[in-house]
This record gives C-alpha cells, sequence and structure tokens, in this order.
C-alpha cells in the first residue's frame, strides 16, 4: 500500500523594494529594485529554500535581479524566465502617481474590476488566465520545491484561484488585500 504522493510546496516569492518614487503605479514598468535591498532578500531566501528547488521568474529586471543574486549564492538554484509571473500591465497608467490618475478612471476600474483595462493595459480576467496555465504548469505534481520570484498582483491571483478556482472573476471588494512586502515570502502547498 503507497501513501498519497507529496504535495508540492509553492514559494512566492515577491520582488525587493523598486525604485520607484512612493505612490507611483509601476504594474509591468521595467524598473530595477534596490541593489541592497535584493541582496538582503536573496540571502535570507538562500538559507531558506531547500536544495534543488525549481526557480521561476517573471521576466521584469527587479524579480531577475533577485533570481540572479539568489543564484549567485546558491548555484544549486538556477532559474528560468516566465513572462506569465509578469505583474499586471497598468498601460498609460504606470509611471503615474495613483492620486493623479482621474477619479472616474479609478471608479470605473472598480466597477469593471475584472474585465476593465486600466490605462488601456491589461485586464485582471487576463492576468488570472495567465497565472492559472503558470500554476497548471508548474504546480501540483513537481518532485520538488517549487519557488516563483514575482509581484503582489500575480501573488494575490495565487490566492484568488486557490479559493476560488480558475474563470471565477472578483468584484473589487473580494479581491485579496494581503500580500509578502517587499523581498519576502509565503509558502502554500498545492495538490
Amino acid at each position: 500500500m503507497t501513501g498519497a504522493p507529496p504535495k508540492t510546496r509553492l514559494w512566492l516569492v515577491r520582488h525587493a523594494q523598486p525604485l520607484v518614487a512612493p505612490g507611483t503605479c509601476y504594474g509591468a514598468l521595467d524598473i530595477p529594485a534596490v541593489p541592497a535591498a535584493t541582496r538582503a532578500a536573496a540571502e535570507h531566501l538562500a538559507a531558506a529554500l531547500p536544495p534543488q528547488s525549481r526557480v521561476i521568474h517573471s521576466t521584469l529586471q527587479r524579480c531577475e535581479q533577485l533570481a540572479l543574486e539568489l543564484q549567485a549564492l546558491r548555484p544549486d538554484l538556477v532559474s528560468k524566465p516566465d513572462a506569465r509571473l509578469r505583474e499586471m500591465d497598468f498601460g498609460s497608467w504606470e509611471g503615474q502617481a495613483w492620486e493623479s490618475i482621474a477619479r472616474s478612471d479609478i471608479d470605473a476600474w472598480t466597477a469593471a474590476f475584472a474585465n476593465y483595462r486600466p490605462g488601456l493595459g491589461e485586464n485582471l480576467a487576463a492576468v488570472l488566465a495567465r497565472v492559472a496555465a503558470a500554476l497548471q504548469d508548474h504546480g501540483p505534481g513537481a518532485t520538488q520545491d517549487v519557488v516563483w520570484i514575482t509581484h503582489a498582483g500575480v501573488i494575490r491571483s495565487v490566492a484568488w484561484l486557490r479559493a476560488h478556482g480558475n474563470g471565477v472573476l472578483p468584484c473589487s471588494e473580494e479581491w485579496p488585500v494581503a500580500a509578502p512586502g517587499w523581498g519576502q515570502w509565503e509558502r502554500i502547498e498545492l495538490g
């Protein structure tokens, strides 16, 4: 008699603090992270991860920086890029202060939360679809821990998908607020 297969542990790691003014909408804007904060996050993560974990990172440079710092400390943790782990694209809103975006635009987004394209960028339904596809490819059934170096929006998307399944779209009031701080992570079991 065999036991149940082990569950896959998925580490959801948020990039270090970005080099951007507080209150700026940056989404998929390809900005770097603070180098010292990236090094510190990599050091903590390198000490926590089990050997031979499979590491996958967003293609945005603030995540790639952390993946490279981690690999420098732990050569067994070679990371592969996956564009599906990118932050939501806020289109023309990116680079603007949140307070400078028209209130009517913010209201339109919250009224049609899953389908509205902020700044004519990406809508949440598209983000959820790509994150669900990445979970399918990199999730249950893995024989080793899986590490995603990614963004708060992707981590919130994973929380939503785990709670509600694929195909269920949220209202703004239902969307998860919690996400790890910059350079921090959470670990969940899949399967």
